[in-house]
This record gives C-alpha cells, sequence and structure tokens, in this order.
C-alpha cells in the first residue's frame, strides 16, 4: 500500500508482485486530471479518494443493517439467510479494509499522519488478509447458498433433515476458516504467480458450478413442482425458485462488479508488458469502484427481494432514525 503524495490508490491485494504492474504504475504521475493521455494514447481516468471513502462508508453501514436485521428478526434465522449473513460479512470486509486505507491515505497527503514503515507493513498485511479473505469467503458462500437452493427445490420434502442449523454453522465455520488459511497464504507467497493462478481458477471453477446447478434447477424446476404440487408444497417451491433467482442476481452482480478485476490478474499473467494490457492496468481504480459498488448493491438486492428482509430493515433504519431525534 502506498501512502506517497500523489500515489494510486489500488487495493492492497496489489501488494503482491504481480510482475512489472506496480511498478509501471508507480513511474507515472497519478494526479492528472481526468482522461489525461499519456504518451502511447492510453486514457487514465483520475478517481478521487474521497469518492472511495464515501462509497466504502455506505456499504459498511448497509451491510451492518443486513446483518443486524437477520440477528434481530426470528423468521430469517434459517440456513439461507444464515448464508446471507455471511456474505454481508465478506462484503463488510472490503468496506472497512477500503475505509481504513483511504482514510490512512487521505490523512498522509494532507500531511496529518507519520506512521514507522514497520507498523505500516503491518497494517498493509492485515489489510491484504481481509481483502483475500473477502474474495474467497463472497465466492464460497455464493457456492453454498446455491448448494442450499438447490437442495430446497429438488428435495424440498427432505431439506430440513438435510440442511440442519448445525450443519450451517459447521459449514460457516470451514468456509471461514479455509477462506483465512488460503489468505495467509496468499499473502506469504505473494511474488508467486501461483498465487493468481489459483485465485483465477477458483473464480472460474465457482462460476462452473453455479451455472450447472442453476441449469439444473431452472430446466427441471418445471417438471418438479408438479410433484411438490401433488403434496400442497406449491408455496414453499414458489419461495425455493424466488431464493433461487436471487442469488441468480447476487452472482451475475458479482461477476460484472469483479470480472474486470479477475480479467485485470489474468493480463498480469498473460501480457504484463504489453502496451495495450498497461493501458487496462492504468485503470484499476475504475476496477476497484465496481468491486465496492458489489459491497454496495448487495445489501439493495436482499432487501428487494425479501419482504422479511426489507420490513426488519425499515424498522432498524426507523428506530435509529427516532433514536437520532
Amino acid at each position: 500500500m502506498e501512502l506517497t503524495n500523489g500515489s494510486l490508490h489500488y487495493p492492497s491485494l496489489l501488494h503482491m508482485d504481480f510482475g512489472p504492474l506496480l511498478d509501471y504504475m508507480d513511474e507515472n504521475d497519478t494526479n492528472s486530471s481526468i482522461g489525461e493521455q499519456n504518451a502511447i494514447g492510453c486514457v487514465q481516468i483520475h478517481v478521487p479518494q474521497e469518492l472511495f471513502l464515501a462509497l466504502g462508508l455506505i456499504s459498511l453501514v448497509e451491510n451492518i443493517l443486513v446483518i443486524l436485521a437477520i440477528m434481530k428478526n426470528r423468521n430469517l434465522h434459517s440456513p439461507m439467510y444464515y448464508f446471507i449473513c455471511c456474505l454481508a460479512v465478506s462484503d463488510m470486509l472490503v468496506s472497512v479494509s477500503n475505509v481504513v486505507e483511504t482514510m490512512f491515505m487521505l490523512l498522509n497527503d494532507h500531511g496529518l499522519l507519520d506512521v514507522h514503515p514497520g507498523m505500516l507493513q503491518h497494517l498493509d498485511n492485515v489489510i491484504d488478509v481481509m481483502i483475500c479473505s473477502s474474495v474467497v469467503s463472497s465466492l464460497s458462500f455464493l457456492c453454498t447458498i446455491a448448494a442450499d437452493r438447490y437442495v430446497t427445490i429438488f428435495y424440498a420434502l427432505r431439506y430440513h433433515s438435510i440442511m440442519t442449523t448445525q450443519r450451517a454453522v459447521a459449514i460457516i465455520v470451514v468456509v471461514w476458516l479455509a477462506s483465512i488459511a488460503a489468505s495467509i497464504l496468499f499473502i506469504v507467497y505473494h511474488t508467486d504467480n501461483a498465487v493468481i493462478v489459483c485465485l483465477v481458477t477458483f473464480f472460474c471453477i465457482t462460476l462452473v458450478f453455479n451455472a450447472v446447478l442453476y441449469l439444473h434447477m431452472f430446466v427441471l424446476a418445471h417438471a418438479h413442482s408438479r410433484r411438490i404440487v401433488a403434496f400442497h408444497k406449491n408455496r414453499r417451491q414458489s419461495t425455493s425458485m424466488k431464493g433461487a433467482i436471487t442469488l441468480t442476481i447476487l452472482l451475475g452482480v458479482f461477476i460484472l462488479c469483479w470480472g474486470p478485476f479477475f480479467l485485470h490478474l489474468i493480463l498480469i499473467l498473460a501480457c504484463p508488458t504489453s502496451p495495450f494490457c498497461n493501458c487496462f492496468f492504468r485503470n484499476f481504480n475504475l476496477f476497484l469502484i465496481l468491486i465496492i459498488c458489489n459491497s454496495l448493491i448487495d445489501p439493495l438486492i436482499y432487501a428487494y427481494r425479501s419482504h422479511e428482509l426489507r420490513k426488519t430493515l425499515q424498522e432498524l433504519i426507523l428506530c435509529s432514525w427516532c433514536l437520532g431525534v
């Protein structure tokens, strides 16, 4: 994490040695105006650090409200909402790391911060772990929610015996432990391109896994619903399909927001010294904004798709407003 005046804002995850990219970015003045072109005709768009801070704070508040709402409403105490709560925690990690890093950079830019290099390195490593944990856990919980919806739709009559609260908690613990362990390994071996390969491979495996489940769910759901209706469970089927559609929206938003970041990683492996790839690298701040927007949009999707969650969020916001008055 570079905290020098005029430094380019990039995530601590890029503390990893991604070839010549960081050196290339550090050699360029980032205080240029929006749309300034460099010598080879690349357009570099400057994103104010204040924008990162504002979006990070909004996202942080939104995800905290989602977590509190799920904790408060007993009707939301089910495996699916436990997984959604963990997804909100993953988004919150992105928000917290962004807010902390941006505040340090702003304080440094205004000459209000004098941090020992050793302390800065420790802070950088902590933020690295938070970012990596968020990526791995978000992908893992999207797969977990997809599997949960799959079981709900195709094994509706046995769902409560298959997906018990104990099993859900065990899955959550395993995912978080694996995410943290993987993140620490990524940071320790950050100079190895194998780290990038692992991240990209995991991303692709996640997409394939979810695509297979979705294809099976949406192709066979209609035929399966007839059997469910015969047992007078049509309402549950409708609810399950609504959950699957919600997850589809979440995954679509995740791909749109994180896709440029993973394309960035792929290009680092494929063409680290190409002028055309370097043009793509120079606008990494835009990809960062998309990542933060994912953390900001997810809570809106939860609220829009779930009446129960939306009602609880409204109660929390109204209660907070009344206390503020």
